[in-house]
């Protein structure tokens, strides 16, 4: 065993340091080469100008982030003879033509499968309703009830239950992850997966490939094949410059025969479960959901799948045979946002839920990097006197980012958000809890890569019933007055320090491409 594990993480270090090198190799290249005709040729570099400038014209009508706009716009003011070719191979945010092409084909082939929610929604909440309805609308994804919800305050909690409904399995096993890794987690997770592949559970796994590039080795499908498990690397990284690798897969999905399914923000590696220390106690979050709602993350990953591979999926074959035993008076949405449009589903629900409160709104987020448009609903909800907390972590995985998300508190706080460090350790938790009636669990950070680039999803959960709120609600609330215990507030005077310098007002900017 030890020896196949060496055997592997030699072969991760040399796609790793190859990787890398071509990498370099190609962007030297291109710089040097564009430097060195435009030097060669006053008519080259006038004409590397004027395409630089009307890629800026292109910039400023495009529909896009502001912040995104601004950062590509100072780049082809700093580098007039260079910006406008930069933007062509790497400013464009939606996936190459061909992916795109297949998803979207597969989104509404596998559409049928799912239930229609206009009557459902009548009996919601006229506020939860109309934002369950431009989910459904926009996302795709029907609101569902005969759904019951348990919520995982940490990722060791977690996996214990994971363990065990795997174990139940009888038809099928869905993954879709953006880090699998070597561990004990994973170990055990697929000590599972291939005693029920040997008896005829239909065992799947998609993980996308620059997730893992530093965990699998690049054969690592073909390995688990000879186990009999079916495995997709999403949008396979290719050490070639393009935007193409800016668009990966960061959902979070198990699937167990159409009746369970697990989303939140944990990986399948040891981190999560804090069988391994990197940046002190590992905070993270979970949903488990039974039921019909399931439904929508079993079409999830079909659609997916079959985009990617010829071995299809029948979702006829993967419908629920689960009822829960009592119905719950709550309304559940599993859904999923895609780079493939301009719609910012994340986003929008996010300012939504802001836009609805009326008395609290806690977020927990490991990364805050955000638009003029987040900014105003989270300052706007303030104002109107609703306690908005945001909890970001106390130790940082990546000190860049951290130094991004902190150049933000100066300006939250003078509009009366309060910021909360998780000082135990690196908070990975993604969700939001509102009014004790609304809340979304899921992988969707408080970034710019989660909100504009990558594919991504979550749980919205309502209620009417203020008398009795969801279990799951009410255990996120719970958590998350646990966690302002642990962590340190952010004082007013301490926040201007966190952005004064002049790396910190680069990196700001620099935030959407990071």
């Amino acid at each position: 065993m030890k020896r196949l594990r060496g055997k592997i993480i030699t072969k991760i270090n040399n796609r790793i340091i190859i990787t890398v090198l071509l990498i370099l190799i190609q962007i030297a290249f291109m710089v040097s080469g564009v430097y060195i005709f435009a030097d060669y040729s006053r008519g080259i570099s006038a004409a590397l100008a004027v395409l630089s400038f009307l890629m800026s014209l292109y910039i400023i009508r495009r529909d896009d982030s502001s912040s995104y706009k601004m950062i590509w716009l100072l780049v082809m003011g700093a580098f007039p003879i260079l910006g406008g070719l930069m933007y062509i191979f790497m400013g464009n945010k939606r996936p190459a033509k061909k992916l795109r092409e297949k998803i979207d084909r597969q989104i509404k082939e596998e559409a049928v499968w799912l239930g229609k929610d206009s009557d459902i929604i009548s009996h919601m909440d006229k506020r939860s309703g109309l934002l369950s309805a431009y989910i459904s609308k926009y996302g795709g994804y029907p609101v569902c009830e005969n759904t019951e919800a348990e919520y995982f305050p940490c990722g060791e909690e977690m996996f214990e239950v994971m363990l065990s409904e795997l174990e139940k399995a009888e038809r099928f096993i869905f993954m879709e992850y953006f880090i699998i890794g070597y561990g004990e987690m994973w170990s055990a997770v697929l000590k599972i997966l291939e005693k029920k592949a040997k008896n005829g559970v239909d065992v799947r796994i998609i993980y996308d490939d620059m997730g893992c590039m530093g965990l699998l080795p690049s054969d690592y499908p073909a390995h688990l094949a000879k186990k009999g498990i079916k495995v997709i690397p999403f949008n396979r990284f290719v050490p070639v410059v393009s935007a193409v690798m800016n668009h990966r897969d960061h959902r979070k999905i198990l699937d167990i025969d159409g009746n369970t399914a697990f989303t939140g923000g944990i990986n399948i590696s040891d981190e999560y479960i804090n069988k391994e220390e990197r940046f002190g106690y590992w905070k993270d979050t979970a949903l488990m959901i039974k039921g019909d709602g399931v439904m929508n993350f079993t079409v999830m990953f079909a659609q997916m799948w079959n985009a990617l591979s010829p071995d299809k999926i029948d979702c006829e074959k993967c419908r629920p045979t689960y009822m829960p035993n009592s119905r719950m008076k709550g309304f559940f949405q599993p859904y999923s946002d895609s780079p493939l449009d301009n719609e910012q589903l994340g986003e929008n629900v996010y300012i939504d839920i802001l836009n609805q409160a009326e008395d609290y709104v806690y977020i927990f987020t490991p990364y805050l990097v955000i638009d003029d448009r987040m900014i105003a609903a989270l300052g706007l909800a303030a104002k109107r006197g609703v306690d908005v907390r945001i909890v970001t972590p106390g130790i940082p995985d990546k000190k860049p980012i951290f130094r991004v998300t902190r150049s933000y508190y100066q300006v939250l706080i003078e509009e009366g958000v309060r910021i909360y460090e998780y000082t135990p350790g690196f908070l990975h938790a993604k969700s939001y809890v509102s009014d004790d009636k609304r809340a979304v669990v899921g992988s969707i950070n408080m970034d710019f890569r989660s909100l504009y680039l990558h594919f991504e999803c979550g749980v919205f959960m309502s209620s009417n019933d203020e008398d009795k709120p969801l279990p799951a609600v009410m255990a996120l609330k719970e958590d998350c007055l646990r966690v302002f215990e642990q962590s340190k507030e952010i004082m007013p005077d301490e926040s201007r320090w966190f952005s004064r310098s002049l790396i910190d007002a680069i990196l700001r900017a620099l935030g959407p491409l990071i």
